[in-house]
């Protein structure tokens, strides 16, 4: 099992809006670099959901409810998908200044490389912002 962080606009597709939904295909992801991360997601990896704009603060969790694959809606023949579900929300939102300031998380690639909407996260990262949200709601 790996463990990743995705990034969406709250106001395109929010952690709420996932869990109505229940389960979502995560597509449209352009960047090259995004793109490879997507290809190595499996079944059951967890992953961070981390609202962008005004926000900026990881949310919530999602499993991927399947491997990642090619978009079968695409005429991209490198666009890739993959199945997620909520697991949980955090009960404390972890904002992005937050991220920056902790000796565990500042290198992290949410900070290096801001525009990137896939990254892998290690496991000392994924217990530090668990930490960091207090908890589940």
């Amino acid at each position: 099992m790996a463990y990743w962080l995705f990034k969406e606009e709250p106001e395109h597709y929010s952690f709420t809006d996932l869990e109505r939904d229940g389960t979502t295909r995560w597509d449209g992801v352009s960047n090259a670099l995004a793109r490879k991360h997507l290809r190595q997601v499996k079944r059951g990896d967890r992953i961070w959901y981390y609202h962008t704009g005004k926000d900026k603060a990881i949310v919530g969790e999602m499993r991927a409810a399947g491997n990642s694959g090619a978009d079968p809606d695409s005429d991209d023949p490198n666009a890739v998908v993959v199945e997620v579900r909520p697991v949980r929300r955090l009960h404390h939102p972890v904002p992005l200044n937050q991220v920056k300031k902790d000796p565990v998380l500042g290198s992290w690639d949410l900070v290096r490389l801001p525009r990137l909407s896939v990254m892998p996260v290690s496991e000392a990262q994924w217990r530090r912002v668990e930490e960091l949200g207090g908890g589940t709601e």
